[in-house]
């Protein structure tokens, strides 16, 4: 594996550090500016939706640019709205400094892993992803918990100062490691083929898999420190190693994840989501037992993040050398179960529900994520007797005229 795909898995550890580390410091940034909590929490949500729009819209403005160029370009974006978000005193501001720095963070992650399949063979592209992809679950255990301890113990200014600091680190890491300058003329990627490929209806069933499937895991996470103190009865001081317990989980599932997925995509799919909807079960059936709910909350980060290098290898595989508009989608995708699926765990607690539900809420949408798994499997089997059958007359030919 290249030196560059660890240093862009490190890349997406600094500024995955920043996507979740406001969850624990929103009091401290709202009582400084003077805003509510709910206002200090639109911060997150103005990250993920910048995320949802910027990956794509990105990816097309920097098609043709040099991969090292624009993930230097997407580095310096990041580092500067941190820079300014440390020291605007300005609810706006911070909010903008939000928005344009998910827009680079997301259009990092975009070349960032069209960048890590084109260093490798096709059969490690999996094993590349989740290299790249772990950056964030290493953040989820280390990054975030860190970030959130220096916001506590300092400010939370402090950790957009730390999250700039490290990025900045990584903008020396890229342009050392990744391969710079322009591929062939042959090679450069055209938008009108990129956009040919985005027509093809399996990548779009293999979008909506993507939400299903990460919204049925992050629906539970979201309201899971709430769910451990409120209905499970553990202690708030518990609710960080519980935390970072999933967190663990998560790096372990990705890591096996990453290494079957090349050879059997749709298997490990399976076996993953269906992992999701049992545990949810058992977690919406066992929100009292604290013993069961902490194994359950790690079987949850290990089978949720298993399912990323398959569906990463299911969309690169489909879009065969177009892949940089259909990669940027990828995150897009992950994005929206991340913004959608806490929206329908709301609901539910809204109902006066109770926190089962949000579990619940998580095995309906894993269950709807294996029906899209099936219909997608068989639309791969569909279509490998189809090329099948094409080919046959192809080799009879050939053998004839030898």
């Amino acid at each position: 594996m290249p030196l560059a795909v660890y240093i862009l898995g490190l890349a997406i550890f600094a500024q995955g550090t920043s996507e979740f580390m406001l969850s624990g410091l929103l009091p401290e940034i709202a009582g400084d500016l003077g805003v509510s909590i709910p206002d200090a929490g639109l911060l997150i949500s103005a990250f993920a939706l910048g995320m949802v729009v910027g990956a794509p819209l990105l990816a097309v403005v920097t098609l043709r640019w040099p991969r090292r160029t624009a993930l230097l370009a997407f580095l310096a974006v990041f580092v500067l709205t941190h820079v300014v978000g440390a020291l605007t005193s300005s609810y706006g501001l911070l909010l903008t400094t939000r928005v344009v720095g998910a827009f680079a963070y997301a259009g990092f992650w975009a070349v960032a892993s069209v960048a890590a399949v084109g260093m490798v063979p096709s059969n490690a592209r999996g094993k590349a992803l989740a290299i790249v992809t772990g950056g964030l679950t290493v953040a989820t255990i280390v990054g975030v918990p860190a970030g959130t301890f220096i916001g506590q113990h300092s400010s939370w200014r402090a950790a957009f100062w730390a999250v700039a600091a490290l990025s900045a680190l990584m903008a020396i890491g890229v342009p050392a490691t990744v391969p710079g300058g322009r591929p062939a003329q042959d090679a450069m990627p055209r938008l009108r083929q990129e956009l040919r490929v985005m027509a093809d209806p399996r990548l779009w069933l293999a979008y909506g898999t993507i939400s299903l499937a990460f919204g049925a895991v992050i629906v539970t996470f979201s309201y899971l420190g709430a769910l451990l103190t409120g209905t499970t009865g553990l202690p708030e001081a518990w609710v960080p190693a519980v935390l970072a317990l999933f967190g663990v989980g998560s790096l372990i599932g990705i890591t096996i994840g990453g290494r079957v997925a090349d050879a059997h995509p749709f298997a490990t799919l399976y076996a993953a989501v269906t992992g999701i909807v049992i545990v949810s079960v058992a977690l919406a059936l066992a929100t009292t037992n604290a013993a069961a709910v902490v194994v359950l909350v790690f079987l949850l980060g290990g089978f949720g993040f298993a399912i990323n290098p398959a569906l990463n290898v299911r969309v690169f595989s489909l879009a065969g050398e177009a892949r940089t508009l259909a990669g940027a989608t990828v995150t897009s995708a992950f994005n929206i179960g991340i913004t959608v699926a806490p929206w329908l765990g709301g609901l539910a607690l809204g109902a006066g529900l109770g926190y089962p539900s949000v579990a619940w809420t998580g095995a309906a949408l894993g269950l709807a994520a294996l029906g899209a798994v099936a219909v997608g499997a068989a639309l791969h089997r569909r279509s490998s007797r189809e090329g099948a059958a094409m080919t046959a007359p192809a080799l009879r030919e050939a053998a004839l005229c030898e």
